[in-house]
């Protein structure tokens, strides 16, 4: 190691030491004979103190150094002289007497200031991502996603889950946004499509015996952004076997419970409250509705049940799927399916956290049969559907096992946790709401040579 501490740990029982600390100048203070400088890592800040007697010709180098500069110092614990000691700080009451001062990296004149509060355009905070990462409030989002995806992780695996990771070059299938498609060089004229969502491999794990799976996934749609959107983002998805809807209930209310206790200090109580679609719309004209006021659990969850199972197209004049065509019907609505579609009811759910809806699942269609009928209603014919999700109902006919899962939007969970306005807030490196990362200026026109072997043509729309 560099160092031997890092910059949010010295305190009095330090004094004495002689220490090596490595990082970034957070701020520099010549006071004529003294200089003073902040050195800040992702622990926290230590002052430093350049004395010349003691630090000879580090005193020389500590006049040149500027913000953000990297550094690495070596000295002597001392503590504070008395009216100096600053108790918003965890080293608050030491400072360290430069001995010596070693550049290890200078740095440009950062476009913004590395500080908490400041007045700075979105823009220019993405395009300078790696800067803007070094502020306590941004890295401290990112610390928070990595603890939440921490319990996840214990959680399930304490409860027999397997986390198994999924395919990002898979089969279009396109229902409900747009597929991102990438083509195939030694396929020519044929795409992959990015993943919606490890929705029909999940399913086929069900079928493959696994029972409980879980993954930590990247999911991708081509849709308009709006301020709670990407065109990439993150869920935890679910997928159980041998299961009705109180056992998804069950599960995902201990989770939450956990992980309000565990990030938040938060006791929530459970079970969460539930409301049928049509009591949500009756109610709160909404079916993310918003319960805080009500049950007065900052946190307010709630469950939003018995969704219709289709939606009428007015566009197309045809009925289509309310959640994806997988999602299966209440048992005594059956007899009504193609007589009264618009009175079918969904064994599907939503959790809905603060108004957002946070997660939704159903129990899944497990009989080819059904789902044939299903396909039928929505304009599916049994050709399309082998073409589209052949392999699925290839594998329901090798002893599909009842099932069901959920998926929580992990982004939207930590925004609200964080208090933040915006997912890009708590994600690392997000896009704007046109698509575009100022970082990296994705998306980019790329090489003539590589169209060509591709097979591809593009193809400019006039102005």
């Amino acid at each position: 190691m560099l160092r031997t501490h890092t910059c949010g740990q010295l305190t009095k029982s330090d004094v004495g030491k002689e220490v090596v600390l490595c990082g970034w100048v957070a701020t520099r203070r010549d006071h004529g004979k003294l200089i003073f400088i902040d050195i800040r890592d992702r622990y926290g800040l230590t002052q430093v103190t350049f004395i010349p007697r003691d630090a000879g010709e580090s005193y020389k180098i500590a006049q040149d150094l500027r913000s953000e500069f990297v550094i690495k110092i070596t000295g002597v614990v001392n503590p504070r002289p008395q009216g100096t000691i600053n108790p918003k700080l965890s080293t608050g009451e030491v400072e360290v007497l430069a001995k010596n001062v070693e550049i290890l990296n200078p740095s440009l004149n950062p476009p913004f200031e590395i500080q908490e509060e400041i007045n700075v355009s979105e823009e220019s905070r993405l395009k300078y991502r790696y800067l803007d990462l070094r502020r306590k409030k941004v890295f401290g989002n990112l610390e928070l996603r990595s603890n939440l995806y921490k319990i996840i992780r214990n959680f399930l695996s304490a409860r027999d889950f397997i986390e198994c990771e999924t395919p990002i070059l898979t089969k279009s299938t396109p229902e409900g946004a747009r597929d991102y498609l990438v083509p195939s060089r030694l396929n020519l004229g044929q795409f992959y499509a990015l993943p919606q969502s490890p929705q029909l491999f999940k399913q086929i794990l069900m079928v493959s015996g696994i029972e409980r799976y879980y993954q930590i996934a990247k999911c991708f749609r081509d849709e308009d952004l709006r301020a709670d959107r990407q065109p990439e983002f993150t869920q935890l998805d679910l997928e159980m076997s041998f299961v009705e809807e109180e056992d998804i209930f069950n599960l995902s209310e201990q989770l939450m419970q956990l992980v309000l206790k565990e990030l938040k200090g938060i006791e929530i109580k459970i079970p969460f409250p539930r409301l049928t679609y049509a009591q949500a719309q009756e109610k709160y004209k909404s079916d993310k509705p918003d319960l805080r006021k009500e049950l007065n659990s900052e946190f307010a969850f709630v469950w939003v049940v018995d969704f219709p199972l289709f939606k009428y197209n007015n566009e197309e004049k045809r009925w289509e799927s309310e959640h994806h065509p997988f999602t299966s019907p209440a048992s005594e609505d059956l007899a009504i399916l193609e007589s009264d579609p618009a009175k079918v009811k969904s064994r599907s759910y939503d959790l809905v956290l603060n108004g957002n809806e946070i997660g939704s699942g159903s129990i899944r269609i497990h009989s080819q049969s059904l789902q044939e009928r299903i396909f039928k209603m929505i304009g599916i014919s049994g050709e399309d559907a082998r073409k589209r999700f052949g392999f699925l109902l290839e594998a329901f006919q090798y002893g599909a096992p009842p099932h069901a899962g959920v998926a929580y939007g992990l982004d939207r969970l930590l925004t609200i946790l964080s208090g933040e306005e915006s997912i890009r807030e708590v994600i690392t490196f997000p896009k704007t709401s046109t698509g575009a990362c100022p970082l990296t200026s994705a998306p980019s026109d790329v090489d003539e040579r590589q169209l060509k072997e591709l097979g591809i043509a593009v193809i400019k729309k006039a102005k």
